[in-house]
């Protein structure tokens, strides 16, 4: 056998013992007539030692040709450690090494294989067989086994079943683009890879599996960024005979059983909010409750606390702002740099407004010279304002302006040191929107997608007032993050057939994309319902993470591309003549 133990394993139970380890060298320290090698795999780290009087000099000899990340295999006896190490869990003893075998050597590796690397993230992706060495990395992997595990535990605890659904299935128009794959046998057809299991987990409900879940690869061709890949993986679950409830209450129980069983983090309430209020109050969909900051309108349709003077709030359809509570003591600087933050080309604001509540109770606002200080104790009160705190206002059109201070509100937190990595709140967002209309189409399209369910309520707008029918609809928000969604299924084939029609398919187009659904559909389909978690984004927030790329094993950069591999590459005429295609 290659080891008897494992580098993280032995101590001083084990002293007097004869063991085998394998693995890499970490590093070696040579005194002349003694060296010291770190030991290394993925459960820790074993200091070596060969001592010119007490070890064989061939084998004192081949200690001194080690380098850094040889494989090795050694034979020895533990001994007690003179100078022990108490940050390492095999730091009381030390193997006195009577036997070595290289089993095979390194080339100077191009970074450093430490927790603290000198390596550049193009050079470790392109690396990463190497990057995973290193505990950050190696340790993210882990973790995301640990949530994998405790997900497949706590779903098969309430008799889920998991089924594999297919890779190669059928292009949509709904949602982002697809990534395709030509078919050869097939000439001129492709198959697309699947953005999610939505319609196989639906006919795994008409067929009667009743509850199932499946960690699977989903895969979207779109623009990237800190926590989106083109393939990822959720955590995808269906119900049948649910109502939204059901479900809601299904997810807190993962949601709160992986932060009991991860984190040690008891959490009771899962607050409800609606998107129209989640919008109004903090500008998006996916709200961080971790702090306040809550939006006040000083200028809307509800009501107007900015007199006319001022130009800009004149002409604004909407003038809102944010209480910094304690930030009244920023300094000019401050300030100056978050004017600059929020006119950057990614935020779009064109100024921001300020107002200081003082210690000694007097307001000051950078707009002074407009409105008196009977003017801004109106402000004061409608922001709930205290001596030291700091109003921040933002004007303009509605839906961007309330974008802007999302944007603002977010940044100012994270300066403030607000977001803080290891507090938790999550919530439900619901009451979505079923249609949003798209300018460019001319068309209403799926909020979500095609099969999810208005509220019954609201089936009757589907033809008066479409953009106001609600979803039967629902995210999961956690720390500003939205790590799941989902709804109640469309069940029957007259209101799917209804759906279609108002996202502008013709009956044909229908049939042809959708048709196999809907003929499911014919066969007693029950009422079912799902909903899907993000396990990349999950696992990150659960880290303490904003970036999901140290917890995949082999991602892709913000380009798309594995750099590791060089993908994706051309393929040779050979296969693109079987597959009938030109390139022009």
């Amino acid at each position: 056998m290659y080891r008897s133990h494992n580098c993280g394993q032995l101590n001083a139970s084990n002293i007097n013992s004869e063991v085998t380890l394998a693995g890499w060298v970490q590093k070696t320290r040579d005194k002349g007539f003694m060296i010291w090698v770190d030991l290394r795999d993925r459960y820790g780290i074993t200091q070596l030692i060969f001592d010119s009087e007490r070890t064989k000099s061939e084998v004192f000899e081949m200690a001194k040709t080690l380098g850094r990340e040889f494989v090795i295999q050694v034979k020895g006896t533990v001994i007690e450690r003179e100078s022990k190490n108490a940050n390492m869990a095999t730091g009381d003893v030390e193997i006195l090494v009577s036997e070595l075998v290289i089993l095979n050597s390194s080339v100077t590796p191009p970074f450093t294989i430490e927790d603290e690397t000198d390596g550049g993230e193009d050079i470790r992706m392109k690396y990463r067989y190497l990057d995973i060495r290193r505990n950050p990395v190696k340790n993210s992997l882990l973790f995301r086994h640990k949530v994998a595990m405790e997900v497949r535990k706590y779903l098969s605890d309430l008799d889920f079943c998991e089924v594999e659904t297919p890779v190669l299935i059928k292009s949509t128009p709904e949602g982002a683009r697809d990534f395709v794959v030509p078919s050869r046998m097939n000439p001129g057809q492709f198959y697309a890879l699947p953005q999610s299991p939505q319609t196989f987990k639906q006919l795994l409900m008409v067929g009667g599996m009743d509850k199932y879940f499946q960690i699977v690869k989903c895969f979207r061709d779109e623009d990237l960024r800190a926590d989106r890949q083109p393939e990822f993986t959720q955590i995808d679950c269906e119900m049948t005979f649910v109502e939204q409830e059901d479900i809601l209450n299904t997810f807190e129980g993962l949601t709160r059983h992986l932060l009991k069983e991860i984190k040690g983090i008891d959490v009771d309430k899962f607050p409800r909010m609606t998107y129209d209020h989640a919008m109004k109050t903090y500008g998006n969909d996916k709200p961080d409750i971790r702090f306040a900051m809550e939006f006040v309108e000083l200028k809307s349709a509800a009501g107007d606390f900015s007199p006319a003077g001022f130009p800009v709030f004149d002409a604004a359809e909407l003038v809102v702002g944010i209480n910094a509570e304690n930030c009244a003591e920023f300094t000019r600087k401050q300030l100056d740099e978050l004017v600059d933050w929020v006119k950057r080309p990614q935020v779009g604001a064109s100024g921001l407004i300020y107002m200081r509540h003082n210690q000694d109770g007097s307001l000051k606002s950078s707009v002074d010279k407009f409105y008196n200080e009977e003017v801004l104790k109106t402000w004061s009160e409608a922001f709930g304002t205290k001596p030291g705190d700091l109003v921040l206002l933002l004007a303009g059109e509605k839906s961007k302006t309330r974008t802007q201070l999302s944007a603002l509100r977010m940044e100012l937190a994270t300066r403030l040191g607000l977001r803080k990595p290891e507090e938790f709140a999550p919530l439900w967002v619901v009451d979505f929107p079923l249609l949003e209309f798209d300018d460019e189409s001319g068309r209403y399209h799926a909020m979500h997608h095609p099969f999810t369910s208005p509220k019954p309520e609201d089936m009757h707008l589907l033809e008066t007032d479409p953009g106001k029918v609600r979803a039967n609809a629902y995210d999961m928000v956690l720390n500003g993050n939205e790590i799941g969604g989902g709804s109640i299924r469309i069940h029957d084939k007259s209101t799917q057939q209804l759906m279609f029609k108002y996202l502008g398919f013709t009956e044909e187009e229908a049939k042809n994309q959708f048709g196999f659904l809907m003929d499911a559909f014919q066969y007693g389909a029950p009422p079912h319902g799902g909903l899907a978690f993000g396990l990349d984004r999950l696992v990150a927030i659960l880290g303490g993470q904003e970036t999901i790329r140290d917890f995949i094993a082999f991602p892709k950069n913000n380009s798309g591309r594995d750099v590791m591999i060089d993908a994706p590459s051309a393929i040779d005429d050979t296969q693109l003549k079987e597959l009938q295609i030109k390139l022009s």
